[in-house]
């Protein structure tokens, strides 16, 4: 992980299919090409799971049934917590056979489609719910070593509460952050990157659709506001050289083969 930011080789968010699209096969096929393009440039593919609480299959169910290819430091799996207990180790082993060792590790978003972890499951007492919290301390110490652990950093959530959490994380095994949308120079990310002891990268927000940016960093931004996302990830990559950039909906067809001058530039 230290690697991809110091050299800042992007993380590049791919969504599964929905289990219930009335296009699968063209999903699959989608997602397929997008894999490869990202491993073939050398960038780290994120794989999502259960974005927004829609039932879609696992990154893990995709590499093996498109027969993927896994190179170390590449691909990173999402993990949240609205899931079985036996669904979790399954994903969870079929990353170590998949040699997939970096886990964003996340309380995740739920739906009534979707089971969520019980403490009693993973051993976690005194909470009344799980969150990324006890799930990184049940994935550390049951299967020790063989991950790398991200989680979540969120700017918008009021700043000592943000932080303390972020405390209980580290503590629980978190080994890298990801933040929420970062789209300008943002006190509360200064503070993050002058105190964390972990490496940081920034998610930069690729698609122009505003009113999903507003839910992302949680106040409103008025769909008149210009926002070019090339532009603010050059602005990014001036102002916090030291980050690696997490891009979550990125145009395939219209961006990708702009963000390599971005910080080049």
């Amino acid at each position: 992980m230290k690697k991809h930011i110091a050299n800042h080789i992007y993380h590049v968010e791919i969504l599964p299919p929905k289990q219930d699209s009335e296009k699968l096969d063209a999903d699959l096929q989608a997602f397929a090409e997008k894999y490869q393009r990202v491993l073939d440039s050398g960038y780290c593919i994120c794989l999502t799971d259960n974005a927004m609480g829609h039932l879609s299959f696992q990154g893990t169910e995709m590499i093996q049934e498109l027969g993927l290819s896994v190179k170390p430091d590449q691909v990173m799996i999402h993990l949240n917590t609205f899931h079985t207990k036996a669904n979790l180790d399954d994903i969870l082993q079929a990353c170590i056979g998949q040699g997939i060792r970096d886990l964003l590790v996340v309380t995740g978003d739920g739906s009534d489609r979707l089971p969520k972890l019980e403490p009693a499951d993973i051993g976690a007492s005194g909470v009344e719910s799980v969150t990324s919290v006890e799930l990184l301390r049940y994935i550390g110490q049951t299967y020790p070593g063989a991950f790398n652990l991200g989680v979540a950093f969120n700017p918008y959530e009021p700043e000592d509460h943000e932080f303390a959490k972020l405390d209980r994380k580290i503590a629980a095994g978190a080994m890298f952050v990801i933040t929420q949308p970062v789209i300008a120079r943002n006190a509360v990310v200064d503070k993050l990157l002058a105190t964390c002891p972990l490496p940081v990268a920034l998610e930069a927000w690729m698609s122009k659709k505003l009113h999903l940016l507003s839910q992302a960093v949680g106040y409103e931004i008025p769909e008149s506001t210009v926002f070019d996302p090339i532009e603010t990830l050059r602005l990014l990559h001036r102002t916090y050289p030291q980050c690696g950039m997490y891009l979550s909906l990125l145009g395939f067809k219209t961006q990708y083969h702009l963000i390599t001058d971005t910080w080049v530039s």
